[in-house]
């Protein structure tokens, strides 16, 4: 049974032109002789009324703070509505289809509300469907705890519902349906000379999903290199070739053309609204541990890390601002608090232990004034901070000084 797996994003299904366009993509596929199991997202964007964020700040202007665990229940029906929706307008279309909920198609979750872990999925229903020769349409970034509470799977939990049942399927391929051609080189937005990356590695998607492109989420990555799943990503409104994601790095896939060896950056990503923290405190102080200890229970994640003896230095996202303040008041700490602040990353397998990357990369940024406030790297990334007003054209000096123009 060749079972092709078809996420679609909220921008997707938003209107009922946009759902047919999807339901004839999705028939497509089953009259090519495959199996489509499509994946789909809550309706539209926040305003729009089934919207998850809209859900959200409806459930807000009653309670503050409501219960996790009916914010769940009230978050998975945007998925749901969708799901039911998107089933109608592939029947009214002349093919059979059944929508099912994540816990009607066997995804079961530990009970962590908001962000659950997904255990285990029991396919059985879903194989049964599709032996009947149904369309099966799934409600994404949602589960069923042990407990039998609905649960949801985080931000982009949609894309790991696809990637999660893709490897429970043994699926031949995961198509994630997006409104650009594929992973682009950079932000479209920011670089209009952006191009389509034709092929990349799970290392190399997956650090550009954790340094801020928003194509597909890390998870599903994960995911999908522990299966050995082929990912795509695709357009909804046409017919690109999109980007294939396997486990082979792009650069070995690439054609052996005079200069590629060049081409050391893969693409640029950039993470917006984060806040630079500078703690004064010697690395024998007992506060130490004391402070990062809170930091670990009130979940504020910290990123850019560069610890000194005599400071310590890292980002947060703009949100935890507050937080932070009454941790580090508590203990009576000198800091100092940098907000506007992004992030610029390159990715590239073959800038590890190149000389000359690094110098690349500022010496392009301070011939335009643009400010290096941190910097980080690992083997296939190297990061900058730098105030969000030079963030537009950083990634265009960046874009254009690795070779990445059109």
């Amino acid at each position: 049974m060749d079972i092709v797996i078809q996420k679609f994003g909220g921008t997707s299904v938003a209107t009922k032109d946009l759902r047919e366009k999807v339901a004839n993509k999705v028939i497509h596929t089953k009259i090519s002789g495959k199996f489509p199991v499509v994946v789909v997202s809550a309706i539209g964007r926040n305003g729009d009324p089934y919207a998850t964020d809209t859900l959200i700040k409806f459930s807000k202007s009653i309670l503050s703070e409501p219960s996790r665990r009916e914010l769940d229940l009230l978050m998975s029906c945007g998925e749901t509505i969708s799901a039911v929706v998107m089933a109608n307008t592939i029947k009214a279309m002349g093919y059979d289809a059944v929508a099912m909920t994540g816990f009607q198609a066997g995804i079961i979750t530990n009970s962590n509300f908001g962000d659950a872990q997904v255990l285990e999925v029991d396919p059985t229903k879903i194989l049964r469907y599709l032996k009947e020769d149904k369309i099966v349409i799934i409600t994404g970034f949602q589960g069923i705890s042990q407990d039998g509470d609905i649960t949801t799977l985080g931000r982009g939990g949609s894309d790991t519902s696809a990637a999660i049942l893709g490897e429970a399927l043994g699926a031949e391929i995961v198509e994630i349906y997006t409104d650009v051609d594929g992973v682009m080189t950079a932000d479209p937005r920011l670089v209009s000379q952006a191009n389509v990356i034709e092929s990349l590695c799970y290392d190399e998607i997956y650090q550009m999903a954790k340094s801020g492109a928003k194509v597909i989420h890390p998870k599903a990555v994960e995911i999908a290199e522990r299966a050995n799943l082929i990912l795509k990503v695709k357009n909804t409104f046409n017919d690109s070739d999109g980007t294939v994601i396997d486990n082979q790095r792009s650069y070995l896939k690439a054609p052996k053309e005079e200069g590629y060896s060049n081409n050391l950056v893969t693409a640029i990503a950039n993470m917006n609204n984060l806040v630079q923290v500078v703690i004064n405190i010697v690395s024998e102080d007992e506060r130490n541990k004391f402070v990062l200890k809170e930091l670990m229970e009130k979940k504020i994640s910290i990123d850019m890390i560069n610890f000194f003896d005599d400071r310590k230095v890292f980002t947060i996202e703009e949100h935890n601002i507050s937080p932070i303040k009454d941790i580090l008041n508590n203990y009576e700490l000198d800091y100092s608090i940098k907000p506007n602040c992004s992030k610029v990353t390159i990715i590239g397998y073959k800038i590890h232990g190149v000389p000359g990357v690094m110098a690349r990369l500022v010496i392009a940024l301070s011939k335009r004034n643009i400010k290096i406030l941190q910097s980080s790297d690992s083997n296939t990334t190297i990061s900058c901070l730098i105030s969000s007003d030079n963030l537009l054209e950083a990634v265009k000096v960046l874009h254009q000084e690795f070779d990445l123009n059109k």
